[in-house]
């Protein structure tokens, strides 16, 4: 076991599926001179040569269109975008052509590809580089949709999507790439994590947080200072954003009878929305407060750090929520 920062995870995973399977490549801006944006893909172009560590043409529509191209044509292409904001250049081909194309074609064809995109706020980028819209790519069927929160779960997922045969939308918060807090043990060698199903990761008694990504870190924290209360947390990490797997939260709201989402979206039309409707839908008979949300302000990402800081979810803020419901 080594103890790995999430970046690291990622590598790694990338790394050794590279190494496992000669039909995946990576393309991107400046992923293989550069080494990528983040330094994930770091001398992987000595690695694995040119032909397999591609760099683009600053074009994310010509990114995302060559991938499904390429797709289609039986290799298994992972496309990088430099932040999941400019995926909305891509959107026709992420959401009309790589999500349609084997429903379309009742399954003749399969689209086996990942598009990796660092995401979130909290990193001073503005408005338009600060966004959190993975409800938006979870919307549309026939695209996967995962966004880790541990390096644990980050190399095992990443290690599903590059062997599934739909695409993938990997969301990677930019935030914990190489925070201290997330480092975790990973295992050696080979393991992967199921896309499409959620993980317990704190027992408790009093109320269920619901959460993924970034939301997991800073629910941990608020249940640690509530524990000191005597309040003890439950917590459930979704991992997997589409399909979505509410069974563990439905199973302990039923415990709990109480329940807060926590997301890093924006609160209005979010993720949280959906499961508050999903809770109340599956467990109506348990509900025994109204269901609180804890997101991202609804205003455009602000600049200013103190401001931007404000704007997103922490601690305090589950704690808060937490405490009017009980």
């Amino acid at each position: 076991m080594a103890r790995l920062t999430l970046r690291e995870a990622i590598t790694e995973a990338l790394r050794e599926e590279m190494q496992r399977d000669p039909s995946v490549f990576i393309m991107g801006e400046e992923v293989g001179e550069w080494g990528g944006t983040y330094a994930v893909t770091k001398g992987f172009l000595d690695e694995f040569g040119p032909d397999r560590v591609r760099d683009t043409p600053i074009s994310e529509m010509v990114i995302a269109g060559a991938a499904v191209g390429a797709a289609l044509a039986g290799t298994r292409p992972i496309a990088e975008f430099m932040t999941i904001n400019f995926a909305f250049v891509a959107f026709d081909a992420i959401v009309n052509h790589a999500a349609k194309m084997s429903h379309m074609f009742n399954g003749q064809f399969t689209c086996p590809l990942v598009f990796r995109a660092p995401g979130g706020g909290g990193k001073q980028l503005g408005a338009t580089h600060s966004h959190t819209p993975d409800v938006i790519f979870a919307h549309f069927p026939g695209l996967k949709v995962v966004s880790p929160a541990t390096p644990y779960d980050a190399k095992g997922l990443l290690k599903s999507a590059i062997r599934d045969n739909a695409p993938v939308m990997f969301i990677e918060p930019v935030p914990l790439y190489t925070s201290p807090k997330v480092r975790d043990e990973v295992p050696e060698g080979d393991y992967t994590v199921p896309i499409g199903v959620s993980d317990k990761k704190r027992e408790g008694s009093d109320v269920t947080i619901v959460t993924y990504g970034e939301g997991l870190h800073i629910s941990i924290a608020a249940a640690d200072e509530l524990s000191k209360e005597g309040i003890e947390a439950e917590i459930i990490d979704l991992r997997s954003l589409q399909p979505l797997d509410t069974s563990l939260s439905v199973e302990s709201f039923k415990k709990t009878n109480k329940a807060v989402v926590v997301e890093f979206g924006h609160k209005t039309y979010g993720i949280g929305a959906e499961l508050v409707a999903r809770l109340q839908e599956e467990a109506f008979d348990y509900l025994d407060a109204p269901i609180k949300r804890v997101a991202q302000f609804d205003v455009p990402a602000p600049y200013a750090g103190k401001l931007e800081k404000h704007a997103l979810p922490d601690a305090a803020k589950v704690i808060k929520a937490v405490k009017e419901i009980l």
